[in-house]
């Protein structure tokens, strides 16, 4: 989440009229993430969120999203509501720009997850995964290995202003994943981006995932690998290392509600090792590309060469949990 579109009290009010909500009580910009505008309001007493869509997300792909969070709350999955506007849809238009208004989701991030909530996550994610099979609709994953090496040209030229050696890995990363790269595991609809600050807690209990506008169909062991990169390191940048008790955990939690295939063990290295590098990838060009007056918070790239460096030196899948 973050604020790129700035609305005052008059514009926010202008929204809410396609709505039948009621009126505010206040409102503010949430900092947060780095793809959409995202507001916190207050209207008659109930908590909502605002979410003006930017950058990398596709008027297209809103259906997809809206309809997925309406399947999974359905379902009774925890995650946020879309609201319907006055005219019956979940879209609403507002200055040549696309916007949603969804639930609010008790609970806050925890930035330092224990084992225990790790396996909650699994447990989630899982679920997740299990429920999404009965989806009908379908959207491709735009940030998967075939994008990334056009993403890299168009940083290519930039990215030693971060770091002298990053063409070179990045480079080196692409070659060994791209040759790699699995062709054929269980797949189906993914989250795609499930970090700390997308899951919520509530008094160490999980409360819910919010912030579905990567989801899409890919591998389901790819949503693990992001997850080992999202979620099992401890540290700081070169001081990273990675928690096999919390991947372990979050394995255990999966398992719980879906096994995993041995093929879908055997490629968790390089599943693992292509997480980073689309993570490095995007936070790279978001460094290099930040919108100047934009409340913002640009996530550091760097820490993914360390990430890297781990999988590189895996030697199966047993370094990670088994």
């Amino acid at each position: 989440m973050a604020v790129y579109t700035q609305l005052n009290q008059n514009k926010i009010e202008e929204i809410l009229s396609n709505y039948n909500l009621g009126k505010l009580d206040s409102f503010k910009g949430i900092e947060e993430g780095i793809e959409n505008t995202n507001y916190f309001l207050s209207v008659n007493k109930k908590k909502l969120i605002l979410t003006v869509y930017e950058k990398r997300v596709k008027s297209e792909d809103l259906p997809f999203f809206s309809n997925l969070m309406s399947s999974l709350n359905k379902a009774n999955f925890k995650c946020p509501a879309p609201i319907i506007n006055n005219s019956n849809s979940t879209i609403t238009n507002f200055d040549g720009k696309k916007l949603m208004i969804v639930s609010f989701l008790d609970g806050k991030a925890k930035s330092n997850l224990s084992p225990n909530n790790c396996k909650d996550i699994g447990i989630e994610t899982a679920k997740m995964h299990e429920l999404t099979k009965n989806i009908k609709i379908k959207r491709q994953n735009d940030l998967s290995v075939n994008s990334w090496r056009s993403l890299f040209e168009t940083v290519k030229d930039q990215c030693s202003k971060l770091h002298k050696d990053l063409p070179k890995l990045i480079e080196e990363s692409l070659n060994s994943v791209e040759k790699k790269w699995p062709k054929d595991l269980p797949k189906g609809i993914i989250h795609a981006d499930l970090f700390h600050d997308n899951i919520f807690f509530n008094k160490d209990k999980l409360s819910g995932i919010i912030d579905f506008y990567f989801s899409c169909e890919d591998f389901f062991a790819f949503e693990i690998a992001i997850c080992f990169n999202a979620l099992c390191f401890d540290g700081a940048k070169e001081n990273l290392s990675f928690n096999v008790t919390k991947a372990k955990n979050f394995i255990d939690g999966y398992s719980s509600v879906r096994k995993l295939s041995e093929l879908e063990k055997q490629n968790i290295k390089v599943l693992s090792q292509g997480a980073a590098l689309r993570f490095l990838l995007t936070r790279v060009f978001d460094a290099l590309n930040t919108v100047e007056g934009a409340m913002v918070k640009v996530k550091d790239p760097i820490e993914y060469l360390k990430r890297l460096e781990f999988h590189k030196n895996a030697k199966n899948h047993e370094d990670y949990f088994f």
